[in-house]
C-alpha cells in the first residue's frame, strides 16, 4: 500500500499545505490540537474537498483537482474509526459489525467475520447493545466494523482520545495485533507521543497545517533535532528487543541490538519481538563503566549529537548497537564530562524507568 497526499486547504486562522506519503504499515500523524490532522484524514475519507492538491491510494487516484477527479466516499474503500464508537444504539454488536459489510465490494470475499470477532475479542459482545458496553468496548467494535468493510485503508482519528488511562491500556495491544496480523495499512491521527511510539512505523510530523518532516517513527523520534516539536518531557527512543527469559525475581530480560536489558514482569511468550519507548529523561550518561549502582541496565554506545535547549538542559543522542538513544541531562553534565561527538559513553537505565505502557509488541 502507498498513499500519497498532497493538498492545499484554506482554513480559519491558517493554511494547511502538506505533501507526505504513507507506506505500508502504520503512519501516525502527529501534531498539537490544530495542526491540521484530521483536516489531512477527512480529506482522504473524502468528507472534506481540498481546494487544490492530490491524492492517490495505491493505483486508485481519490482526489486530483486539476483533472476534477473526486471520488465519493462510499467509492474510496476507506475504513474511517472515530474518536467515539458512533455505533447504531438500536442494533446489536452483532448486527453493527456486520453492517460494515454492506460497504465490502462485492466481488472480494471481505474479512473474515469470526477471524475479526477472535481478533478483537468480541464475542461475548455479540448480542448486546450499545448502551451496555464500556468505552474499550466500543472502540474495538467500530474498529471490527470499519475492517469487515473490507477497506484498502483504515483511518483513525484519535481513537483513544475519548478514553481513560485503564481503557487506553486495553485497547492499545488490538491495535498492534490488527497491525502485524491483518496487513492492514492505517493513518492513525495522535497527539500523544506514547500511542505514536507502540503503534506507528512511520511518522509525519505536522505543525500548523505543514509537514515538518516524515519518515520511519524510530527516526524521527530519536532526532535530537525534533524534540521541540515533540514535547521535551516526551522526548526518547524507541528500541527493539526480544524477550528472553523471565526471572525468579520478577523481573524479564530482553535482548537488544544494544545489549540485554531488565525491566518488570513483561507479560507475554519469550521470544516475543517488542519494542520499547525509552524516555530521555530516564537516561543518565557516563564517561567510564559505572559500578556499585543500583541501575541494571548499562549499555555502552558512542555520542552522535548533542542538541541544547534554552534553559539549562541537554538532549544527547547516543548510538548503541546501531540505535539511537537519547538522553536529557543538564549543560552543567554535558561540560563536566566534556560531551562531543565520537565519544564513548555508557547509557544508564533504571529497570523500574519504562512504564507497561512503553513496552509494545
Amino acid at each position: 500500500m502507498s498513499l500519497q497526499v498532497t493538498l492545499h486547504h484554506r482554513l480559519p486562522g491558517f493554511t494547511l499545505d502538506a505533501c507526505f506519503e504513507a507506506p505500508p504499515g502504520v503512519t501516525a500523524l502527529f501534531g498539537r490540537s490544530g495542526a491540521g490532522k484530521t483536516t489531512l484524514v477527512n480529506a482522504v475519507a473524502g468528507l472534506l474537498r481540498p481546494d487544490a492538491g492530490r491524492i492517490a491510494l495505491n493505483d486508485t487516484l481519490l482526489f486530483d483537482s486539476a483533472a476534477r477527479v473526486n471520488l465519493p466516499p462510499h467509492r474510496r474503500r476507506i475504513g474511517y474509526v472515530f474518536q467515539e464508537g458512533r455505533l447504531f444504539p438500536h442494533l446489536t454488536v452483532r448486527q453493527n459489525l456486520l453492517y460494515g459489510r454492506w460497504f465490502a465490494p462485492r466481488t472480494s470475499t471481505g474479512a473474515d467475520f469470526d477471524r475479526i470477532v477472535a481478533l478483537l475479542d468480541i464475542a461475548a459482545l455479540l448480542p448486546r447493545r450499545p448502551a451496555t458496553l464500556s468505552g474499550g468496548e466500543k472502540q474495538r467494535v467500530a474498529i471490527g466494523r470499519a475492517i469487515l468493510s473490507n477497506p484498502a485503508l483504515l483511518l483513525l482519528d484519535e481513537p483513544l482520545a475519548a478514553l481513560d488511562a485503564a481503557r487506553k491500556a486495553e485497547i492499545l495491544p488490538y491495535l498492534e495485533r490488527l497491525r502485524d496480523e491483518t496487513g492492514l495499512p492505517m493513518l492513525l491521527v495522535s497527539h500523544a507521543l506514547a500511542e505514536v511510539a507502540r503503534l506507528a512505523t512511520t511518522l509525519v510530523l505536522i505543525e500548523a497545517g505543514q509537514v515538518r518532516r516524515s519518515g520511519p517513527a524510530a527516526d524521527l523520534l530519536s532526532d535530537p533535532s525534533l524534540a521541540p516539536a515533540l514535547g521535551i518531557r516526551s522526548a526518547g527512543a524507541l528500541l527493539p528487543a526480544r524477550l528472553a527469559a523471565q526471572e525468579p525475581d520478577g523481573l524479564s530480560r530482553l535482548d537488544s541490538p544494544a545489549g540485554p536489558l531488565w525491566l518488570p514482569h513483561v507479560a507475554a511468550p519469550l521470544g516475543t519481538a517488542l519494542r520499547l519507548r525509552i524516555l530521555a529523561q530516564d537516561v543518565m550518561l557516563a564517561t567510564t563503566r559505572p559500578s556499585g549502582i543500583s541501575a541494571l541496565n548499562i549499555l555502552p554506545g558512542t555520542v552522535t549529537a548533542l542538541r541544547m535547549g534554552e534553559g539549562p538542559g541537554v538532549l544527547v543522542q547516543i548510538e548503541a548497537g546501531g540505535i539511537p538513544l537519547l538522553a536529557r541531562i543538564t549543560r552543567r553534565s554535558a561540560e563536566a564530562l566534556a560531551l562531543a561527538p565520537g565519544q564513548p559513553v555508557f547509557a544508564i537505565i533504571k529497570a523500574l524507568a519504562t512504564a507497561p505502557d512503553d513496552v509494545g509488541a
